[in-house]
């Protein structure tokens, strides 16, 4: 009894510690946010002489009212990130899981072929100039919304083996066995068991698919011209440009810039907030289901 009290005294020490050490990291992650945030409602003049600053001696909206008057060009990358994310997400879920689920199955019989396949594509690629004329000569995707939508991101060897791991892990065969004696076919297994079973994985999956849609900027970097295609990053991208340009001495050789006053370094922070902030409403959400398909799915393969 005694080392039964020791021992419960110890683990609520232990967790006592945890709890200040995941506080204080916690806090070490969301400072920089803040501190974001916090530039981009600084006044230009006050970020250059004093820096940044938690505590800002002067505040201005300057830099997002400079977006406000870029609204419809900002909003129509926004919904164009917002498209491309929703249906690339649910695409490289589907292809994901689709693929998982048979290389689960120890009864499928080109199991190890296709293995074979997934795991050399994460070892060697063709490369960027063979894929870009592949895509741009063959496909014919430059310049189209597929060309932000399929290359790269519609499905990842690394997700596919998760998802496999999952099923293998956490799902019996004797339940596969089951619906096979019932009459059931592989794609009623696949729906109506296996897709309602991994929920933790695929919320994984979906938010690490989704992430990378979000965050892109190279595919249209490498596939697009014409800034109507462009997602927010891209634009945001493009808009930073056009500010830098406009602060240097370059500008003044074709436009008369005296008059012009843009917060080139309080726009920056603006444009970071704006970039980040879906993802930092959407994750506190799928947090739970994140950690534990991750755990899970990677205890063994």
């Amino acid at each position: 009894m005694k080392n039964a009290k020791l021992l419960t005294k110890g683990e609520i020490a232990f967790r006592r510690l945890s709890v200040v050490v995941l506080g204080f990291t916690s806090l070490i992650a969301i400072l920089p946010f803040i501190l974001i945030f916090m530039a981009s409602i600084t006044e230009e003049k006050s970020l250059t002489q004093y820096g940044y600053s938690f505590f800002p001696k002067q505040f201005s909206l300057d830099a997002y009212k400079y977006l406000v008057n870029q609204i419809s060009t900002v909003g129509r990358a926004y919904l164009t990130s917002i498209g491309l994310t929703v249906v690339g997400t649910v695409g490289n879920m589907l292809l994901t899981t689709m693929f998982a689920y048979p290389l689960s199955r120890e009864d499928f019989k080109y199991r190890g072929i296709f293995a074979f396949i997934l795991f050399f594509t994460m070892l060697f690629n063709g490369g960027i100039v063979p894929s870009y004329m592949v895509w741009t000569r063959l496909l014919h995707i430059k310049d189209t919304y597929f060309a932000l939508l399929l290359p790269n991101l519609l499905m990842g060897a690394f997700n596919v083996l998760l998802v496999r791991n999952y099923y293998k892990s956490n799902i019996p065969a004797s339940i596969v066995e089951s619906a096979q004696l019932d009459g059931a076919g592989e794609l009623t297994i696949f729906w109506k068991i296996m897709l309602p079973l991994s929920v933790p994985v695929n919320v994984t999956v979906g938010l690490f698919a989704g992430l990378a849609y979000w965050n892109d900027w190279t595919n249209a970097l490498y596939y697009i011209d014409n800034t109507k295609y462009y997602g927010i990053q891209n634009m945001l991208m493009r808009i930073m440009e056009n500010i830098t340009f406009l602060t240097s001495g370059q500008a003044s050789r074709v436009v008369d810039t005296s008059a012009i006053t843009v917060p080139s370094v309080g726009m920056r922070m603006a444009l970071a907030v704006i970039g980040i902030l879906p993802i930092l409403v959407l994750y506190p959400f799928l947090q739970k289901y994140l950690i534990k398909g991750i755990v899970v799915g990677a205890v063994k393969g």
